[in-house]
């Protein structure tokens, strides 16, 4: 098998318009795809004081199954090997983790996801990763 293709999920349609291209381009090339979720870290003085680490650790769970649900029966959809990461962290930099580890062919993602920032023609992780990836990204714009 060759190389896999990385797919950041966030929920967002976006992310599942790249998931996709990826599910295409990994059943014509033989090759699985890596669904990976990212969550934030709420371990913060705040956090603490209100919530147990269970809670905090259960809310993730909960955030990353219902952001990768779709994705995962899109998948099953098109009959392509896949594998569920996920990862506690900055996005950008866990992406970008993921992929060097992983040694993934290609990132694919989408222009947008559910961050705050919508005022660019990229989101600052589409951007960020775009510029600090050690393979081809490919950013599949919103479909209208």
């Amino acid at each position: 098998m060759g190389k896999h293709i990385l797919v950041p999920i966030d929920g967002s349609k976006h992310a599942l318009h790249a998931l996709e291209e990826a599910a295409e381009m990994a059943k014509a090339f033989g090759e699985k795809v890596i669904l990976l979720n990212v969550q934030y870290d709420f371990d913060t003085f705040n956090t603490r004081r209100f919530f147990s680490r269970e809670q905090v650790e259960e809310y993730r769970k909960e955030m990353s199954e219902e952001a990768l649900a779709s994705a995962i029966e899109e998948l099953r959809r098109y009959g392509v090997e896949f594998d569920v990461k996920v990862r506690v962290g900055s996005p950008k930099k866990e992406i970008l983790s993921e992929a060097k580890e992983q040694n993934v062919r290609c990132i694919a993602m989408g222009s947008r996801g559910m961050g705050a920032v919508r005022g660019t023609v990229l989101g600052s992780v589409s951007h960020g990763v775009l510029y600090e990836s050690p393979c081809p990204v490919m950013v599949i714009p919103e479909c209208k």
